[in-house]
């Protein structure tokens, strides 16, 4: 139950998936219901919660404003979540805006000077931010305080603008793609890790709760096992799972019945969806396991490249069930186990005959 808004996706397959990180009208909807207000609700991240704790108790302790805060880290672990949340423990306004809405310094400037003093301006997806609205913002960070330049040509006077004491709560998808004069200005940068297991049941729990849901603890461990340790796609299982368990059971989510459902949506015991094992399968079965290019592959599902490397791989590469080489794509062990396939050259022992290279 701790999520953060949509980021960018190569095309809007991904979002349609189930198990996508990305989130769509609906999810923000149910967000806004089920965020934790505080971070004594907020589940996971302990490191990042007892640092920004400290962070936050600090800066109330000497009546100032908090330091700049970056976040970074994968869709849907709690970014958005966390700069309401810094928002509320600090008794300020929050605004929210996002680097691709900002293409002009012109842009950033009308936001910066309308700012209240101790204000949050949350600004997801930052490192897609136009550059001349980036090097604006290091001296607004720095020094609170803007150039508007008026005019152009040899004419044109820069105009210097004061600015209010704010905080300001980047968060990335891709922390590497930020410069580092733009990184170096944050007083706080935390990385959102990937939940575990029983992180996941907590988060689950407690969404069943506000929803009137009722579901029992192998139920919720079914759940958060095939989440993909992310509490977004925890909720949005939880969700279909409920609809499966009014109209085809008594409305309770027991672990049948989460098994059950989330066959029905095509999510195996891993987390896997049709895309996934789709890979997967033109890997192990068309191409005997890689490697195998990335166009070739992409073309063999019948994909666009850029989903299968943007969408499916960086799941199957982080469960160890494909690994990217200079050669082209390759399964691991693990992938042929997860389909049940037998590797080539893992004829039975004793057959009396030797594999492809003699071994």
């Amino acid at each position: 139950m701790n999520w953060d808004d949509a980021t960018d996706t190569p095309d809007s397959s991904a979002a349609e998936r189930l198990v996508g990180a990305s989130a769509d009208g609906e999810d923000q909807a149910v967000e806004a219901a089920l965020r934790p207000k505080d971070l004594g609700e907020f589940i996971g991240q302990e490191k990042v919660r007892e640092q920004l704790d400290l962070v936050l108790r600090a800066a109330r302790a000497r009546g100032a404003t908090a330091d700049h805060v970056l976040l970074s880290g994968a869709p849907g672990l709690g970014k958005t979540t966390l700069s309401m949340i810094i928002a509320a423990e600090m008794a300020a306004p929050i605004r929210i805006t996002s680097g691709p809405a900002i293409q002009h310094a012109g842009d950033l400037a009308a936001i910066l000077s309308s700012l209240q003093e101790g204000e949050v301006l949350f600004l997801d997806e930052i490192h897609r931010m136009s550059r001349p609205a980036e090097e604006m913002l290091y001296m607004a960070m720095e020094d609170f305080r803007v150039d508007v330049i008026v005019g152009k040509g040899p004419g044109a006077t820069a105009i210097p603008l004061e600015l209010p004491p704010f905080t300001l709560v980047g968060a990335t998808t891709r922390a590497g793609l930020l410069p580092p004069p733009l990184r170096d200005r944050f007083g706080f940068t935390a990385h959102m890790e990937f939940y575990e297991p029983g992180e996941l049941e907590r988060v689950i729990h407690r969404s069943a709760g506000l929803l009137d849901v009722e579901i029992d603890t192998d139920g919720a461990a079914e759940i958060a096992g095939r989440s993909r340790g992310t509490p977004r796609i925890a909720n949005r299982l939880l969700r279909r799972v409920r609809d499966y368990a009014q109209v085809k059971a008594d409305g309770v989510i027991t672990r049948d019945i989460a098994g059950a459902a989330l066959a029905v949506y095509e999510v195996d015991a891993r987390g896997l969806d049709r895309l996934d094992r789709a890979v997967l399968q033109a890997l192990l079965k068309l191409f005997g396991g890689g490697p195998v290019g990335l166009s070739t592959l992409a073309v063999a599902v019948g994909e666009e490249r850029e989903t299968v490397e943007e969408v499916a791989e960086p799941f199957l590469v982080r469960e160890g069930l494909l690994a990217r080489t200079p050669r082209g794509r390759v399964a691991t062990p693990a992938a042929w186990a997860h389909l049940g396939l037998t590797p080539p050259g893992s004829s039975p022992v004793g057959n009396g005959q030797q594999d492809l290279f003699g071994a």
